[in-house]
């Protein structure tokens, strides 16, 4: 293959990610698994803008991307994972603070009245700017008079706020570049500004992760962590002068009559609601081990954080490369299929870190080829299922609603999760060989996300011949995938 030929197969790869709208699909591995890009615009833009104006928003927007993945190395999902260990959380607070961001989406019909009622441009600004300030309280903890239950509750204060903050600033911003970005130049747009955003956001995260190691070799961990909250701050008001740099071609586009009847709907319509019970038990299965990951790494398994910044990056770029594949893949059969099959393979996931130890720790590049091949193929279905079973009209609403129940469903179970692993002892010994207590939880959601992944055979999705039992699967999926394009897509889209 040329180097112009990757380079244009790399750019689709990343613009078929940077497209992706996940209700709510969390469970990666670690944090910064997951596509950079995790919201994308509506499907209907006004066409008519000024040319140069345009120009420069969109400029903007990638500046202000790159800028905001400096916060996210600063303040990220990792970065609170730390202050978890420096401030001695027990394993059901580090549950629970993980899944404030999940517990948050219950906010999502709130955050869309916000939009509705104020504009985007508005609520994008304040909401976003907030977010990001409400760091600050956590860069004084040394000067603040406070014992260490106190550093514990103000954390989890500021995680909590932060993802309220963060929901609503995202609702607000999808219908924002909804409005600002033409669908003509949607792909190329977002791939593009996703690539940089990517650099950025692995260049920070390697650059933070050697900070805190320093730090943590000097006995210094506690001057480290004020420092990167102090610097997320400056940075997010950096972000918000820059957002303020982006025009909105539409100030009364995003005004919609709000009706929370209409949030009933998805569990009377019998298509919607087998993809909300999947979505439903497959969260559980994925947030009972999913806020573990990063603590194991630093707890038990003596990892630095440039080796888990890496290890992200990593993920990331198998996500990158094996998006494609998938899409024609999901083109050919439908997304239930693919649904099926990267659950499946999800499922192994949880169960590979019994194997890794301080002193062995190869098994984690298995973690980093599954991880990013079969959770790229997950969220391009996952994202699929919705939009096929959910009416034109009344699609915000489904969205809505399935990422409120999946967020909810997510958070409940981190926190299960947590007080398992309070309750199990941190080190035992059990057929000769030594365990901790986040290897019973892994486990446990290895055989919950098994368990999810049988209820994706009843999905049903409009236009699409559904695989309805294993022998079915890898018949109907192998050839497909080696099988040349075709002329005409087999799939009949629902309207």
């Amino acid at each position: 293959m040329s180097t112009a030929a990757l380079r244009r197969y790399v750019l689709r790869s990343i613009a078929t990610l940077a497209s992706v709208v996940p209700g709510v699909r969390p469970g990666s591995s670690f944090p910064g698994a997951s596509a950079m890009l995790l919201a994308a615009p509506p499907e209907d833009a006004p066409s008519a803008r000024p040319v140069r104006t345009l120009r420069g928003s969109l400029r903007a927007s990638v500046a202000e991307g790159m800028v905001a993945e400096m916060f996210t190395a600063c303040a990220g999902a990792t970065v609170l994972t730390a202050w978890a260990v420096a401030l001695k959380l027990s394993p059901f607070l580090v549950g629970l603070m993980t899944a404030l961001p999940f517990f948050a989406q219950f906010v999502q019909f709130p955050a869309a009245w916000l939009t509705s009622t104020f504009g985007h441009r508005r609520v994008a600004l304040v909401a976003v700017c907030l977010s990001r300030q409400v760091m600050l309280p956590l860069a004084l903890v040394p000067w603040l008079p406070l014992g260490l239950q106190g550093r514990q509750h103000l954390l989890i204060g500021v995680a909590g706020l932060s993802a309220v903050l963060g929901v609503v600033g995202n609702n607000a911003w999808v219908s924002w570049m909804g409005e600002l970005v033409p669908s003509s130049l949607r792909g190329r747009y977002f791939g593009k500004r996703t690539a940089m955003i990517t650099i950025a956001g692995t260049v920070t995260s390697v650059l933070a992760g050697f900070l805190m190691d320093g730090a943590k070799r000097d006995g210094g961990l506690g001057f480290a962590l004020p420092l990167l909250s102090a610097v997320a701050c400056a940075v997010g008001l950096v972000t918000t002068l820059i957002m303020r740099r982006q025009h909105d071609p539409a100030p009364g586009a995003s005004h919609v009559k709000m009706d929370l009847k209409l949030a009933l709907l998805p569990a009377r319509d019998p298509a919607a609601r087998k993809v909300l019970v999947y979505q439903l038990a497959w969260n559980v299965g994925v947030g009972l081990s999913a806020p573990f990951f990063a603590f194991h790494m630093l707890k038990n398994l003596r990892m630095t954080f440039v080796m888990m910044a890496l290890q992200a990056a990593a993920v990331a770029c198998v996500r990158i490369l094996t998006a494609p594949l998938w899409g024609k893949l999901i083109d050919r059969v439908g997304a239930q299929p693919v649904v099926l099959l990267c659950s499946l393979g999800i499922s192994t996931i949880p169960a590979l870190w019994l194997l890794p130890t301080e002193a062995r720790l190869w098994p984690l590049l298995l973690d980093v080829l599954l991880n990013g091949f079969f959770w790229s193929g997950h969220g391009l279905a996952i994202f699929a299922l919705p939009l096929a079973v959910a009416p034109r009209k009344g699609r915000p609403v489904y969205l809505a609603a399935f990422a409120t129940a999946g967020g909810l469903a997510y958070a409940a179970a981190s926190a299960l999760g947590g007080g398992l692993a309070g309750w199990v002892p941190t080190h035992f010994t059990l057929g000769g060989h030594a365990w901790v207590n986040f290897h019973v939880v892994f486990l446990v959601s290895a055989f919950a996300r098994l368990g999810a992944s049988f209820l994706a055979l009843r999905i049903s999705e409009p236009g699409v011949e559904p695989v309805r039992n294993l022998r079915e699967l890898m018949p109907t999926v192998v050839p497909r995938v080696v099988a040349e394009p075709l002329p005409v897509p087999v799939r009949v889209r629902a309207k």
